[in-house]
């Protein structure tokens, strides 16, 4: 996979196959605002970045790689917001969609405030807990809406 390309200037894909065969773009802007589709820990390749152990059952049986997922999918959208020339600071709302909210409490503190370059990222954020993501190993899948010259300062 190459890094996100915008197939015009409206839409990014990432060129991975799940964007064929369930037929979305990563990215749409419209106007001044980008609407990110959920992002996950994958990199360039489409390989899961820290991807959970699975129990016999086929379900995650460890969340200790919550952290290392949740760089990974800000890393992703922070990637096809810059396709638009916009970054973390234009980011007005985000949702979390976790597995576990034990194990993304334990971590969503520090790592936001990484991804973000701030102690106090400027977005209104939610988060939710679900039953299952689209990849068995995954723990967490952000959805984003960023408006070009919404940042604060």
């Amino acid at each position: 996979m190459a890094a996100a390309q915008p197939f015009n200037d409206m839409t990014a894909y990432w060129g991975v196959s799940w964007e064929e065969s369930y037929g979305y773009p990563q990215a749409r802007r419209v106007g001044n605002e980008i609407y990110i589709s959920g992002q996950f820990n994958h990199d360039e390749d489409g390989n899961l970045v820290a991807p959970a152990p699975l129990g016999r059952d086929g379900k995650p049986s460890d969340f200790s790689s919550m952290g290392a997922q949740m760089r990974a999918s800000y890393d992703n959208i922070s990637k096809l917001l810059a396709l638009y020339g916009a970054t973390m600071e234009d980011i007005v709302e985000e949702t979390l969609y976790v597995l576990d909210m034990d194990a993304a409490f334990a971590v969503v503190g520090p790592v936001r405030k990484a991804a973000y370059g701030s102690e106090r990222p400027q977005c209104a954020s939610n988060i939710i807990g679900v039953s299952r993501l689209a990849q068995r190993a995954q723990l967490i899948e952000i959805v984003c809406k960023a408006v070009i010259g919404a940042r604060i300062g």
